[in-house]
């Protein structure tokens, strides 16, 4: 090989690994904030009951967070023990909580209209 081209190509890689020493340096030198947080979760945090019917929204705003907290482990297949556990309840106060807050539900939540079976006669009328 000719001496000329491993001067150059030693010179290259002594450039590169001092250009990229420098460049760590700055990366390191400059200030670290806060992670920004995930616009999600942000949003989902902010709007908690997006996409629920008006009612049950509402409904749901008059719970107090832990039986807000409560329901919604319920709803999602949670037992009543496993439920406690998360929420730092004895499996019985869950249990008295989870019974009062569908009754609260059941009593804010307007009454569903009267489903009565319709005859052919008046679904044809309609």
């Amino acid at each position: 090989m000719l001496p000329w081209l491993l001067v150059a190509t030693t010179n290259c890689a002594l450039n590169l690994r001092r250009s990229t020493r420098r460049y760590e340096s700055l990366l390191k030198s400059l200030p670290r904030g806060p992670l920004a947080a995930d616009p999600e979760e942000t949003y989902l945090q902010q709007n908690p009951l997006h996409g629920v019917d008006a009612y049950l929204a509402v409904a749901l705003r008059g719970l107090k967070p832990v039986d807000l907290q409560l329901i919604t482990l319920a709803l999602e297949g949670y037992d009543i023990a496993a439920a406690a556990a998360v929420l730092q309840l004895t499996p019985e106060a869950a249990k008295t909580r989870l019974h009062r807050a569908r009754h609260r539900l059941r009593q804010d939540l307007p009454e569903p209209a009267a489903t009565r079976p319709t005859t052919l006669l008046e679904e044809g009328q309609s």
